[in-house]
């Protein structure tokens, strides 16, 4: 009886306790979901610009003038003495002045933006038949020969003109001496030292190689005009204070020679490129 009574009140503690429990365990109301956090949004700032150089158009091949310069090589060195024996003649065998250079400078500046200038390269035996073989022998045509080298070292330019800038001769007034191309000539014992400056143009289509029509007429009387200039120093030019080069090594290297031929070769180029490029 006494274990049954123990038992008895062990159970009811074990009930108490678990009612204790339930009524102390707050009532826990149900949570109601809220709208979803906004996250907030991160502005991505833009990539900056780079300011580049525009890269300068590239070559697409095209041309509208062919320029061949075949001038500056050799540069004549000439001493006409009182008589026939006083006569010397030398040469500088390479274009030191810079003169074929010079010239197409000069023909891009007359051209000008608008017009695509490609200078047309060529070997020492185009060269020849350029400024050599033309006039040469009895049964040669200038202009014919001309046009046959021209053709050969324009053969894969593809050009719509070509302006051919050659050497030619011209004689010294009061003599039977002859001047060719650029160079130096001093004459007598104790003459002066002057440049010259004889130059040809030649326009030729960049199809069929014919020679257009030269817009000072004809070339004789081209050569008397420019002879007749002489005084003006249109072709010829005395430089004070210059002594004829000892040598054509020392020619090569003297400035002062070198600069009054380049700006004779200029002057002259830039008052008649104009009317050979006119279309």
């Amino acid at each position: 009886m006494v274990r049954s009574f123990a038992v008895a009140v062990a159970l009811s503690c074990l009930a108490s306790s678990a009612m204790a429990q339930t009524q102390a365990a707050p009532a826990t109301a149900p949570t109601q979901a809220g709208p979803p956090a906004i996250k907030p949004t991160v502005k991505k700032s833009a990539p900056k610009t780079k300011t580049a150089t525009k890269p300068a158009p590239a070559d697409d091949g095209h041309c509208d003038l062919g320029v061949v310069s075949v001038v500056g090589s050799p540069i004549s060195l000439k001493k006409v003495g009182i008589t026939v024996f006083g006569n010397e003649y030398s040469e500088v065998p390479s274009d030191a002045w810079g003169i074929d250079d010079l010239i197409v400078a000069r023909v891009r500046t007359a051209a000008g933006a608008a017009i695509a200038v490609r200078r047309i390269a060529y070997g020492k035996e185009a060269a020849y038949e350029l400024y050599e073989k033309p006039g040469k022998g009895l049964f040669n045509n200038p202009r014919e020969n001309l046009t046959t080298a021209v053709r050969h070292i324009a053969a894969n330019s593809q050009c719509a003109r070509y302006i051919v800038v050659t050497r030619f001769a011209g004689n010294l007034p009061g003599t039977n001496q002859s001047l060719q191309g650029i160079g130096v000539l001093t004459q007598g014992p104790f003459g002066r030292a002057a440049v010259f400056a004889y130059c040809e143009v030649t326009v030729f289509d960049g199809q069929t190689f014919a020679i257009h029509d030269d817009p000072f007429g004809s070339f004789g009387a081209r050569l008397s005009s420019s002879l007749s200039r002489l005084a003006k120093d249109d072709t010829l030019r005395s430089i004070e204070g210059a002594e004829f080069p000892a040598s054509p090594e020392a020619a090569a290297k003297e400035t002062k020679l070198r600069d009054a031929a380049r700006t004779l070769v200029a002057e002259r180029l830039d008052k008649i490129l104009p009317e050979y490029l006119k279309e």
